[in-house]
């Protein structure tokens, strides 16, 4: 099975590459969804989560307003909720992956913005880094989440750099495009050639 790893900054285009993909016949699997999936459904994960940020967890519900306050400016505490969230997020997406080839799937698509910092990477046969000009990302946000200029900035300026991304993927895409089906058709000429590689 080909498993393709997609990562890259927010307003980059990941999600679109990850869509793509889906439609083209890939199971998709976008670990921030699965992660929040897991922060209702996982006791264990909950239980290791108040464990170490007591008093988070109310009527065995996560209070996310007060588990982010904990790790808000708090780089340590941020890493450990990344140490104790990423695991269970990985043991998930294996699980997905087995039930998926036991279907005859042949190929998937893993979307994390932390493909390499969880481990996630590898489980891919490839990794994929989706980057796009600071300028363009910003607009999108702007207007994908009704934010301000500065609060754009201050998302971009808190996660990786394009040259991470560059450095550590097999590939990078680069989407500079204006509108959706532009990317959407750079995203299907990628996978055809991944399927004409012997």
């Amino acid at each position: 099975m080909n498993i393709i790893g997609i990562t890259g900054g927010t307003g980059s285009g990941k999600t679109i590459f990850l869509r793509t993909l889906e439609k083209q016949g890939a199971l998709a699997l976008d670990c921030d969804e699965i992660y929040h999936e897991l922060l209702i459904e996982n006791d264990d994960m909950k239980k290791e989560i108040e464990d170490h940020f007591n008093g988070v967890l109310i009527d065995g519900v996560i209070n996310r307003k007060q588990l982010g306050e904990f790790v808000f400016n708090d780089k340590s505490a941020l890493q450990k909720l990344n140490n104790i969230t990423h695991k269970y997020v990985v043991d998930e997406v294996k699980c997905r992956l087995a039930d998926w080839e036991k279907q005859g799937g042949t190929i998937a698509a893993i979307d994390a913005i932390a493909l390499f910092e969880s481990g996630a990477d590898k489980l891919c046969n490839i990794t994929v880094g989706v980057i796009a000009p600071i300028k363009t990302r910003i607009a999108r946000i702007i207007k994908r989440d009704g934010i301000t200029r500065e609060q754009a900035s201050i998302r971009i300026n808190a996660q990786k750099p394009d040259c991470f991304f560059i450095e550590n993927c097999d590939e990078v895409l680069e989407n500079t495009y204006n509108t959706l089906e532009e990317f959407e058709a750079k995203c299907k000429t990628w996978l055809t050639r991944l399927a004409n590689v012997p």
